[in-house]
C-alpha cells in the first residue's frame, strides 16, 4: 500500500455524506474514479454521478484516485481536509519515521563507538586535524564519527518535524485522534530513541561552558603587546584583536565542542599576511595565548555554578516561516543554532511537538541564557504545569462544513484564527481575496492576512466566497473573451494621447484594457485564470489601499496593473480657458469623472520627495500600499502645484468604468471641436462645418456619462458649450456659403 493512499478506515468526520462527483465504467463492481482523465478508466462509455462520500465509496476508489482523494475546490472544507491527508500530509507522515530506515541505518554500538571517538578527541590536549597523517587511522575514525553524528542529528530533526506535522494536522481534525493514536505513539517512541542516540554526541559540560562564554564581557585587549606589531599601527592592531574576540565568542557560545574546535580562530588575526613574513608566528602565538585565557575564563565561569539540571523551562519552538503551498513545510527546528539544538537534545523531558512546546530541565546557567533576550527560543520559567495548562485548553476549532464550503450563506459559520491557520497550511490556493460578511463592515473584499488581523482584534464574521469560488458560468465566458493587450508601441491609436475622434481613444484607461493587461502580464498560462479572478474580485473594493497586507506579492503585479492605469489623464477639456494655448481648456464639468480615484505615493508638495505612481519603477513596481495617498480627479483639478515624477506622471488612475470612459471620450471630442472652431489659433486647418454640426448633434443627444432622463451636476454647462459651438459652426457654414 502506498503511504499516501486514502483508505476506507480513515474517519471522514463531519465530511461524511458530502456530495462528490465520481466517474466509472458500466458495471456493478466497477471502480470509482475522481478524475475523468484517470489512466485506469479505460473505456469511452463513462458514467458520471454524484454520490455521498463514505467509507464504502472510498473503498471503491481505484488505486490511482485514492492518492488524490475526491476532486473538490481547494478552499472548501473538504478540499482542505483532503489536502491535509494527501501528498506529504498526514497519511504519509503517520508512516514515516516510525522505525529505522533500511537505507539509513546504524546500530546502537556504532553510535556509542562514534560518540566515544569524538569524546576522546575533545579530551585529548592539542588534538587537531592538522596533526594527523593522511594514513593515520585516527583521522579516518574521526571523520566517520563526525559523519555518523550529523546523520543521527539530521534524522532526529526530520523525525521531530514529521511528528509535528502529523500532530498539527490532527489538531485541526480532532475526529482523527483515536484512529491515529497508535501510529503517533510509534513515531514518538522512535523519536525518543533518536534523541537518546543524538544526546550521546552532545557534551553537557560543553553546553554549560558555552552558556558561560555568552555572558563574558569583552576583556581589555593587549594592543601594546609587541607580538602583534606585524599587524601594523595601533589602530589596525585594535581592529584585529576586537575581531578575534568577536569571532571566538561567537564560536564559543554557538556549540558544545571543546576548545580545540575554536583554536583555529587565531588564523583570522593574520589573514592576508604572508606565511614567511617576520613576526607572523609571534602574532599567531599571541592569539593562541589570548584564546586560551578566554577559554579558561569561560570554564571558570561554568565551574562556579551548579551543572546539575534543576531548573524547569518551557520552550516554544518558532513557527515555520513557509507554507506547504509555497514549496514545502520547513523543519520546525530550522533556525535554531547548534547550541540550542544541543540543549533540546540533552535536556528535553517532555514534548508536545504538535503545539511546538518542550519542557526542559537544565542547569541554572543554561536556563539564564534560554530565558534571556538573546535566546533563539521563546521560553518561560516552569515546566510540566505550563504544558498541562495549555493542553487543557482544548483543541482548536476544527475545519468542518459551513466555514469554507458552498453551503447556504444563511448557515455559514463564523471563521476563527484556527480555521485560517488550517487554510494557510493545507490549501495551495489560500493566498487570494475573499468576500466576507460582518455586522460591523457588511460585505467586504479582503485579503486573508487582513482577516487574520481583524480576528485578533475580536472581529466576528463569515467567509462568503473566495476568488476561486466565483461562478464559473460568469467567469469562464469572460476569461475566453480576454486577449492579451498589445504592446503600447504596436498600437499608437490605443493611447489617450491619440486622435480624439478615434473610436479607440482612451481605451487603455478602461476596464477592458485592464483585463487585457492582466493577460499580457501573466506569463504562465495556468496563472491567467487565477489573476483574472483576483481582478474581478478586487474591482468591487471601494478603496484599493485596503488590499495591501504589507507582504510583497499578495496581489501579483499583473493584477495591480489591471486595476490601475499607469499613464496620467489628459484633463484639458475640464480646465478653464486660458491665454496659454497649451493649457487652455473648455471648462467642461467633470460629471461622473469627479470621483474617479487617483493614487500616489506622495500628493503633498510640502513633503520631501516627488509623488510617484504605485507602478513607477522608482517604487519598484510594488503596487498600492496602505500609506499611499488617495485623491479624486476633482482634487487634481483644484490645484496646480503638484510635484509629480516626470517619468510616471506622479500618480496612477483607477481604471475608468464604461460610464466614466464614455464621458471622458465625449468631453475630449467636444474639446477637440472647440479647438477646430477657435479663430484665434495661429495655425488652423480647414474644417467641415456640417461634419462638426453632426458630431455636436450626437454629443447633445447621447446624454454622456449615462445620465439618461435625469439632471446631472454640470449638465447646464455641458449643453451651454454645445450651443455655443453650434452657433460658431453655423457661422462658419454661412461664411463658407457666401
Amino acid at each position: 500500500m502506498r503511504d499516501r493512499m486514502l483508505t476506507a478506515d480513515v474517519p471522514l468526520g463531519p465530511f461524511e455524506g458530502t456530495k462528490i462527483t465520481v466517474h466509472s465504467a458500466k458495471g456493478k463492481n466497477a471502480r470509482l474514479h475522481v478524475r475523468r482523465e484517470c489512466g485506469q478508466l479505460r473505456t469511452t462509455n463513462v458514467t458520471t454521478t454524484e454520490v455521498p462520500l463514505s467509507a464504502d465509496v472510498v473503498d471503491k476508489f481505484c488505486s490511482s484516485c485514492a492518492d488524490w482523494g475526491p476532486r473538490v475546490r481547494p478552499t472548501s472544507g473538504l478540499g482542505i481536509f483532503m489536502r491535509a491527508l494527501g501528498g506529504a500530509g498526514l497519511l504519509h507522515q503517520l508512516q514515516a519515521y516510525v522505525e529505522p530506515d533500511e537505507d539509513v541505518y546504524w546500530t546502537e554500538d556504532e553510535v556509542g563507538t562514534a560518540a566515544e571517538v569524538l569524546r576522546s578527541e575533545r579530551n585529548a590536549a592539542g588534538a587537531e586535524d592538522e596533526d594527523y597523517e593522511e594514513d593515520d587511522g585516527r583521522w579516518e575514525a574521526r571523520r566517520e564519527a563526525d559523519e555518523l553524528r550529523e546523520r543521527v542529528l539530521s534524522r532526529w530533526r526530520h523525525a521531530a518535524g514529521s511528528l509535528h506535522r502529523a500532530q498539527a494536522a490532527i489538531a485541526h481534525f480532532p475526529w482523527l485522534t483515536d484512529w491515529a493514536r497508535p501510529k503517533v505513539s510509534a513515531k514518538e517512541s522512535y523519536l525518543e530513541a533518536l534523541r537518546t542516540q543524538a544526546a550521546l554526541f552532545v557534551e553537557p559540560a560543553g553546553l554549560v561552558v558555552a552558556a558561560a562564554a555568552a555572558t563574558l564581557e569583552k576583556p581589555s585587549l593587549p594592543t601594546a603587546d609587541p607580538a602583534f606589531a606585524v599587524l601594523g599601527n595601533s589602530s589596525r592592531i585594535s581592529t584585529g584583536l576586537n575581531a578575534l574576540w568577536r569571532s571566538w565568542q561567537y564560536s564559543a557560545e554557538g556549540g558544545w565542542e571543546g576548545p580545540e574546535s575554536r583554536s583555529i580562530s587565531r588564523y583570522d588575526l593574520v589573514h592576508g599576511i604572508r606565511p614567511n613574513k617576520k613576526g607572523r608566528a609571534e602574532a599567531l602565538e599571541g592569539a593562541a595565548r589570548l584564546i586560551r585565557s578566554w577559554e579558561e575564563e569561560a570554564c571558570a565561569g561554568a565551574a562556579a555554578t551548579d551543572s546539575t539540571p534543576t531548573v524547569w523551562v518551557t520552550a516554544r519552538l518558532p513557527e515555520a516561516t513557509e507554507e506547504p503551498s509555497r514549496g514545502g513545510a520547513l523543519d520546525i527546528l530550522d533556525g535554531l543554532d547548534r547550541w540550542t539544538l544541543g540543549v533540546v537534545v540533552t535536556w528535553t523531558v517532555t514534548a508536545d511537538w504538535g503545539r511546538r512546546t518542550l519542557t526542559l530541565r537544565v542547569p541554572a546557567l543554561v536556563a539564564d541564557r534560554l530565558l534571556g533576550p538573546s535566546g533563539s527560543l521563546a521560553c518561560e520559567p516552569g515546566g510540566s504545569e505550563a504544558v498541562a495548562t495549555e493542553a487543557g485548553q482544548g483543541q482548536p476549532d476544527s475545519v468542518r462544513p459551513g466555514v469554507f464550503d458552498d453551503t447556504a450563506v444563511f448557515d455559514r459559520q463564523p471563521v476563527t484564527p484556527a480555521h485560517l491557520r488550517a487554510l494557510w497550511a493545507f490549501s495551495y490556493a489560500a493566498d487570494q481575496l475573499y468576500i466576507v460578511f460582518s455586522t460591523s463592515g457588511g460585505a467586504e473584499v479582503l485579503p486573508l492576512e487582513v482577516i487574520e488581523r481583524r480576528l485578533a482584534q475580536g472581529w466576528l464574521g463569515a467567509i462568503v466566497a473566495g476568488a476561486s469560488d466565483l461562478p464559473e458560468s460568469v467567469i469562464s465566458p469572460w476569461i475566453k473573451e480576454v486577449v492579451p493587450a498589445p504592446e503600447a508601441d504596436d498600437d499608437p491609436s490605443s493611447g489617450h494621447g491619440g486622435v480624439r475622434q478615434d473610436g479607440h481613444f482612451g481605451a487603455d484607461l478602461g476596464l477592458v484594457a485592464g483585463a487585457e493587461e492582466v493577460a499580457r502580464r501573466t506569463y504562465r498560462e495556468h496563472d491567467k485564470e487565477c489573476n483574472l479572478r483576483l481582478l474581478a474580485m478586487a474591482r468591487g473594493v471601494s478603496d484599493l489601499r485596503s488590499l495591501d497586507t504589507g507582504r510583497s506579492g499578495m496581489l501579483p503585479l499583473a493584477v495591480w496593473e489591471g486595476l490601475l492605469a499607469p499613464a496620467p489623464l489628459d484633463l484639458s477639456p475640464f480646465r478653464p480657458p486660458s491665454a496659454d494655448r497649451w493649457r487652455s481648456g473648455s471648462d467642461l464639468p467633470l460629471g461622473v469623472l469627479g470621483q474617479a480615484q487617483i493614487y500616489a505615493t506622495n500628493s503633498d508638495p510640502k513633503l520631501e520627495g516627488k509623488g510617484h505612481s504605485p507602478l513607477c519603477r522608482y517604487t519598484r513596481d510594488r503596487g498600492l500600499a496602505t500609506s499611499d495617498d488617495l485623491l479624486t480627479l476633482a482634487d487634481l483639478l483644484a490645484r496646480d502645484d503638484w510635484d509629480w515624477c516626470s517619468k510616471c506622471g506622479g500618480y496612477a488612475v483607477r481604471r475608468l468604468t464604461d460610464t466614466q470612459l464614455s464621458y471622458y471620450r465625449a468631453a475630449h471630442r467636444l474639446h477637440d471641436i472647440a479647438g477646430q472652431l477657435d479663430d484665434e489659433r495661429t495655425r488652423r486647418v480647414p474644417v467641415d462645418p456640417d461634419a462638426l454640426l453632426k458630431q455636436l448633434e450626437e454629443l447633445a443627444d447621447g446624454e454622456p456619462g449615462g445620465h439618461e432622463d435625469c439632471d446631472w451636476d454640470g449638465s447646464w454647462r455641458w449643453y451651454e458649450v454645445i450651443r455655443d459651438l453650434r452657433r460658431r459652426a453655423e457661422r462658419k457654414r454661412g461664411h463658407a456659403a457666401s
